[in-house]
C-alpha cells in the first residue's frame, strides 16, 4: 500500500515543512543541553541530512523523534571526542620532557661521577655525609646517633666535603 503524502517525507514540500518545523526547536534543544562550546548549528544540519538520508524508513510521525535522537547522538559523540582530545593533550604535557638531550646525557654522567664520589669516601665519612647533607640533622644529633663527639662529626664532615670537592672538580 503506498503510503499517504504526510507517511513520505521524501517530498521536498514535506521535508521542508518538517525543516522549518524542527529547526530551530532543535537547535534550542542542543543548545541548552551541551551550552555554548559545541556548534549546534552543523549538528541539527548533519541531523536533517540523516533524516533526508532515511527518509524512506521514517515515517512524517517519527521525524521529530529521529531528529532529536540523532542529533542528541552526535553531540553526545563530540562530547566523547572532545574528552579524549583533553587526556590526550595531557597526557603528552605530562610526559613532554622540557630538557634538551645534551643537558640529560650531562646529568646522567655527572651523578654516576657524584656515586663514585661518593663511594670513594670511608664509611664513617659517608655516614656523617649522608646524614648532616643528605638528611639535614644537626651535628649535635648525629653525634648523639654515632656516638662520637660533635668535633669528630665535623671533621668527617670537613674531610668527607674536601674529598668530594676534588674528585667532581678533577672529573
Amino acid at each position: 500500500m503506498p503510503k499517504k503524502i504526510f507517511e513520505n517525507i521524501c517530498v521536498d514540500s514535506v521535508f521542508e515543512r518538517i525543516y522549518n518545523d524542527y529547526a530551530k526547536d532543535l537547535h534550542d534543544f542542543l543548545y541548552y543541553k551541551f551550552g555554548n562550546g559545541y556548534n549546534h548549528e552543523d549538528k541539527m544540519h548533519e541531523a536533517f541530512v540523516k533524516l533526508w538520508h532515511k527518509c524512506e524508513d521514517v515515517t512524517y510521525s517519527k521525524a521529530k523523534s529521529f531528529l532529536f535522537t540523532v542529533a542528541n547522538n552526535l553531540m553526545l559523540n563530540e562530547v566523547k571526542h572532545k574528552k579524549v582530545k583533553l587526556k590526550y593533550n595531557k597526557n603528552i604535557k605530562e610526559n613532554t620532557n622540557k630538557q634538551s638531550p645534551e643537558f640529560l646525557l650531562e646529568e646522567k654522567q655527572y651523578l654516576e661521577k657524584y656515586e663514585r664520589a661518593l663511594s670513594s669516601l670511608t664509611e664513617k665519612q659517608r655516614l656523617v655525609f649522608s646524614l648532616c647533607k643528605i638528611e639535614g640533622k644537626p651535628h649535635k644529633e648525629v653525634s648523639a646517633l654515632l656516638d662520637i663527639s660533635t668535633k669528630t662529626v665535623e671533621k668527617h664532615l670537613y674531610s668527607a666535603l674536601k674529598k668530594l670537592k676534588l674528585e667532581l672538580t678533577e672529573l
